[in-house]
């Protein structure tokens, strides 16, 4: 049977470019999921949560810090983006983190990264950035962008 760390990984071996080296592991996704404040969210290409052995073609992962959520990793597969998932999935963050009482989602990404465009439309604003903050696997640095959502 088909689980969700198993659909993670599918979506995430598809929609990461390796240049980047962006990519978790199996083990730093279950490392991460094995902590009560790490939540996830996994969705078909229908758009719904996966059931059986369906496949995933969306997650995020994310992690609640008191009134804050950070979102770590948010992927949609090559195949099923601009379909509305990245959206589907930012609002089902947005939903239960505030069941959870956050008042400001937070995230950090590549300068340059293709997702800026999903996140800004959202309502993510930039708060700072981060000079060098990434390493490629072939050695290049590259900037990153801290971006914030009031949800309250």
């Amino acid at each position: 049977m088909i689980d969700d760390v198993d659909r993670i990984m599918a979506v995430m071996t598809a929609a990461f470019d390796p240049v980047y080296g962006e990519a978790w592991n199996r083990r730093q996704v279950e490392d991460a999921l094995s902590f009560d404040h790490t939540h996830h969210g996994v969705l078909s290409a229908r758009g719904e949560v996966p059931v059986g052995d369906e496949a995933a073609a969306a997650f995020f992962l994310s992690r609640t810090g008191f009134e804050e959520e950070e979102l770590l990793l948010l992927a949609v597969h090559p195949e099923e983006r601009r379909k509305g998932l990245g959206q589907m999935l930012l609002n089902r963050l947005r939903a239960e983190a505030t069941q959870r009482g956050v008042r400001r989602l937070l995230l950090e990404m590549r300068k340059g990264n293709d997702a800026e465009r999903l996140y800004r439309n959202f309502g993510f604003e930039p708060i700072g950035e981060r000079r060098e903050y990434y390493r490629t696997p072939g050695g290049q640095r590259l900037d990153a962008i801290t971006f914030a959502c009031e949800i309250t």
